[in-house]
């Protein structure tokens, strides 16, 4: 008992003795290192230079380089150095300054006050350098670096900005800017005058391309001037370089595309349906990226701004259009599934729908069709028919019901919401829901026939071009469907599996396959006819639609969207063409061109007269 007793004094003696050390060698550590820090951040004596970290370069999937850094100089103020100069009666030549840097006395003071202004510039401390200048190009950096000297407490911080190789894909790629009050509040990483993506791919991926920033501590004598650096170095922190990415995009394809896409108003979107994997990505109009880099980026944003072109919109991800005939194969899908029609249906077609006074207009055809060949004359009239005889279909109970399937099939092939690309400013489009008609009609008081438009891509229904580019997708893979996405890999990582996985739509496989056939006929030639042969590409077989998307303030827009080959596609297309009228006419041999680039690598000379035609076009309501 007695020995017990003693034991565990024992334990409590050794146990009081290590705990008394641990404090110790916590006070010590507190003591010597982190109050090393303290005291740094605080004395007089210590400048710390921040090294900026080299931003991830991107490439294209084959490895070509598109994005990439090169140096700028920043011009860097330390003010308790400006005002020590003032108390010694030795001020500074403001003028030669202003002169040497290009701007007025005025501007000099607006810059100053900014600096000392804490509702501007969060954290500002007169003993570390603030930002007075930025993006000096090298030959300012050079002429200002000789009379460096002559302005104390002035200094030059290099940094990088971005460059590109190619005027080309400004919209997914996108660009940055320096910070916000917003980004400051919302992340310490940054403080004012840092960089950061803004749109595309650098604000989408910011958190991969920034890299870490480093930090080096220099000593300064009373005067402030460096003397060297703090206790040889230790206490420095080397950057960490952002990260390099590989995109999907095909920089050839890229290329070329925006090549067809001059003078025109639009979009082109291209996707490997086995992958989602985005290969082009054209807005138009766009413009030369450099343009929003260094110090003239306000004045040339503002300009964009304001052309009517609207260069800025990202047309692919947020511009809005009527599907047009190209939904007549989503609905044809749906109307497969729900046992509505099967390959062998046909529907009467008098040159339209006609219902007592309703008329539905339609092109002169053969009638009645079946449903590859109402795919490849582009009937409306067959669809018509077929979304009546599903939305009063009597299994469904009511019209409200039946709709509510449509819709649930619809959302499946991605449309109604956004598809989850990786890119920023995505729009949904639009797909209506009950509650919309009893807005326009009244509660309980629609019928089929009110919203019998939606059949053919019209009415209500709204989507994107990348919406409609995947949905080519989709019925090239017969049901499924990857994210579309723009990142293809990441520099020592994997990319997020939310990009790898599949969607499937509701719709059994085997229902694609007349769809797929008459979409083969619109492109190659039908054995009642076609719609879009202009999308012909020799030795390849491809599988179109067409689409005319009514527009109220002008010729209607051309669309087409396809997949090549039949077999085991390795490309699908969306083309919009605003103002251009009928989609057979020119978004079809548009996206010819653009499935024989990519899959063949050229045009061939007996083509010619087709891209020839593409290239002369303009479509372009404002032309300059």
């Amino acid at each position: 008992m007695i020995r017990d007793r003693f034991k565990n004094r024992n334990y409590i003696i050794r146990g009081t003795v290590a705990l008394v050390v641990l404090i110790f060698i916590a006070r010590l550590f507190v003591l010597q290192v982190v109050k090393n820090y303290a005291d740094i951040a605080e004395s007089n004596a210590f400048y710390k230079e921040t090294i900026y970290a080299s931003r991830g370069m991107l490439y294209d999937r084959n490895g070509k380089l598109l994005v990439y850094n090169h140096p700028t100089y920043d011009v860097m103020v330390i003010m308790r150095d400006l005002n020590d100069q003032n108390r010694r009666g030795t001020p500074i030549d403001t003028l030669e300054l202003c002169e040497l840097l290009s701007i007025s006395r005025v501007e000099f003071d607006t810059r100053m006050e900014n600096i000392k202004d804490r509702s501007k510039n969060r954290g500002y401390s007169p003993l570390t350098p603030q930002r007075f200048i930025t993006q000096l190009t090298p030959t300012e950096y050079a002429v200002f670096q000789e009379k460096l000297r002559k302005f104390p407490g002035f200094s030059i911080q290099v940094r990088t900005l971005r460059k590109f190789a190619y005027p080309i894909a400004t919209h997914a790629l996108g660009s940055i800017g320096e910070v916000s009050k917003n980004d400051i509040e919302n992340d310490p990483f940054y403080k004012q005058g840092d960089y950061i993506g803004i749109n595309g791919v650098e604000k989408q991926y910011e958190h991969l391309l920034r890299g870490e920033n480093g930090m080096h501590i220099k000593l300064r004598d009373s005067r402030g001037r460096i003397q060297g650096q703090y206790k040889d170095g230790d206490f420095d922190v080397d950057p960490i370089a952002g990260k390099n990415l590989t995109l999907t995009l095909d920089l050839d394809l890229q290329q070329y595309a925006e090549q067809l896409m001059q003078n025109k108003i639009g979009s082109i979107v291209a996707i490997e349906p086995s992958t989602g994997e985005i290969l082009a990505l054209v807005s138009a109009p766009s413009y030369d990226p450099s343009l929003l880099i260094g110090r003239q980026r306000s004045e040339n944003y503002e300009k964009l701004r304001k052309d009517p072109n609207k260069p800025l919109l990202d047309r692919p991800l947020m511009a809005r259009y009527p599907p047009g005939s190209t939904f007549k194969c989503i609905n044809a899908l749906i109307f497969e599934q729900e046992g509505i029609i099967s390959e062998n249906t046909r529907y009467n077609c008098n040159h339209g729908y006609v219902v007592g006074n309703f008329r539905l207009g339609c092109h002169a055809h053969v009638s009645p069709l079946d449903l590859p060949n109402s795919i490849s004359n582009s009937c409306n009239a067959y669809y018509c028919a077929a979304l009546r005889d599903m939305l009063d279909h009597k299994k469904y109970g009511n019209i409200r019901d039946a709709f509510d399937v449509w819709k649930h099939h619809v959302v499946a092939f991605g449309f109604g919401y956004r598809t989850g690309v990786d890119l920023p400013n995505e729009n949904r489009g639009f797909i209506p829901n009950t509650e919309v008609y009893d807005k326009i009609h009244g509660k309980n008081r629609w019928r089929s026939l009110n919203i019998v438009s939606i059949s053919i891509g019209q009415g209500e229904i709204i989507s994107t071009p990348l919406q409609l580019a995947n949905s080519a997708a989709i019925i090239a893979n017969k049901g499924w469907w990857i994210r579309p996405h723009i990142l293809k890999g990441i520099e020592g990582e994997k990319i997020d599996t939310f990009y790898t996985n599949k969607h499937y739509t509701m719709v059994e496989s085997r229902h694609f396959e007349p769809v797929i056939q008459g979409m083969e006929w619109a492109v190659n030639g039908g054995p009642t006819g076609s719609t879009a042969r202009s999308a012909r590409v020799e030795d390849i077989i491809v599988c179109g639609k067409t689409g005319t998307a009514e527009n109220p303030h002008g010729a209607d827009h051309s669309i087409f969207f396809c997949f090549a080959p039949k077999d085991n596609p390795k490309i699908a297309v969306a083309i919009i063409v605003d103002n251009a009228g009928f989609g057979g006419t020119w978004a079809a041999p548009m996206a010819s061109l653009v499935v024989e680039k990519y899959l063949k690598g050229e045009i061939p000379e007996n083509r010619s007269h087709v891209e020839e035609r593409i290239l002369n076009a303009n479509f372009m309501p404002h032309a300059k």
